[in-house]
């Protein structure tokens, strides 16, 4: 059975960090894209950031324009892990986190979700 656990989300004020991680087990991730989405409330659920496996210790990122330049994405591949590291938080980055990884080429794998909420 395929688990991903997110862990990390909290409260914070605008403007500071905070670093989610997410744990896969059941299914070996490492040499697939793995990722973050996240659903603010009312709103559909958007893509963030992913990580994926372009070769030994090469790592194709990729990420939503609205969080360049703040958040990165990171994996470790002994871990089964993928993290991200979310600076300068908005109060519109206020969300429901979800971690991510694919089967093939379509995200199939979905964790429960890390609430993020960033009060200005």
């Amino acid at each position: 059975q395929v688990q991903l656990t997110e862990s990390g989300g909290r409260l914070v004020q605008a403007g500071d960090s905070l670093r989610l991680s997410c744990v896969a087990s059941g299914r070996d991730f490492s040499r697939t894209s793995m990722g973050w989405f996240r659903r603010a409330p009312g709103k559909e659920r958007e893509f963030v950031a992913r990580a994926t496996w372009r070769g030994e210790l090469s790592w194709e990122v990729d990420y939503a324009n609205s969080v360049k330049g703040r958040f990165t994405v990171s994996r470790d591949s002994d871990k089964n892990a993928v993290y991200l590291q979310m600076n300068s938080l908005k109060p519109e980055d206020t969300a429901v986190y979800y971690c991510a990884a694919t089967r093939d080429t379509t995200w199939s794998y979905w964790g429960q979700g890390t609430q993020v909420t960033v009060s200005s």
